[in-house]
């Protein structure tokens, strides 16, 4: 057993894990979504510190005059459920490859007819266009960086002129330093929350799809997609709100 940093021990998951020769990475980390969806929401308060900063500062971001919203990698409707309620009369629609995630979204935002669902790779399906905001919380930190650069562009062309593109990330640290500090911090402010064994090793079980870059990379990349003002608008620790807007 795993222990970290001498206290409980965090058990491996018993799954069966598939090798890259038979499954994409696509494919595994919507099996560990799947696996894990029923607990994802409980655990959310309890392992990001800040939780309640970081979502207010994505969902300022969103341009008031927005009505057609697109929530990438929305599983369980965590943002959209926010959204929803800061843009009440906008038409929302959610992407996301877990059916299981996107089933909770329906239960939470229940019989609202101005959302829509759809299942799929949105680094592959096409996006809706003429949009006033693209926006994705804890979701593109698992495409390897070529796809998060082809992602950028595709949601920059989606957009109509003054719409904008908010993610609220996982972040890596610049230096290899860093991001074991970051890690080390993040497992001390979550147990300072509260969280379980059972609710981290949850966690660290999803990480192993994480592909996290850093917030200079991300910003760069935005830029080169042609968000010139793409900045960083929130940072704690690992946790990042950057946003860009289409001139």
């Amino acid at each position: 057993m795993l222990s970290i940093q001498g206290r409980m021990p965090i058990r491996p998951f018993a799954f069966a894990w598939k090798t890259p020769e038979t499954t994409n990475m696509a494919n595994l980390t919507k099996e560990v979504f799947d696996v894990t969806a029923s607990t994802y929401d409980r655990d959310r308060s309890r392992l990001i510190p800040g939780c309640d900063s970081f979502y207010r500062w994505a969902i300022s971001l969103i341009p008031a005059s927005a009505h057609k919203i697109v929530d990438l990698g929305a599983g369980s409707g965590l943002l959209t459920v926010m959204v929803r309620a800061r843009f009440p009369q906008a038409e929302l629609h959610l992407i996301d490859f877990s059916a299981p995630m996107l089933e909770l979204a329906k239960q939470r935002l229940g019989g609202d007819t101005a959302i829509t669902y759809e299942q799929a790779d949105y680094v592959t399906a096409p996006l809706p266009g003429d949009l006033d905001a693209v926006v994705s919380s804890l979701s593109i930190h698992h495409l390897e960086d070529a796809d998060k650069r082809v992602l950028f562009r595709k949601i920059y062309a989606s957009l109509k002129l003054g719409g904008v593109f908010v993610n609220a990330e996982q972040v890596a640290g610049p230096t290899a330093d860093v991001e074991e500090r970051y890690r080390s911090r993040w497992l001390e402010q979550v147990r300072e929350l509260g969280a379980t064994g059972e609710q981290i090793e949850a966690s660290l079980y999803r990480m192993r799809e994480d592909r996290c870059s850093p917030v200079e990379y991300q910003l760069r990349w935005m830029r080169e997609a042609g968000f010139a003002d793409a900045d960083c608008w929130y940072k704690e620790g690992r946790f990042a709100v950057m946003a860009g807007t289409r001139k």
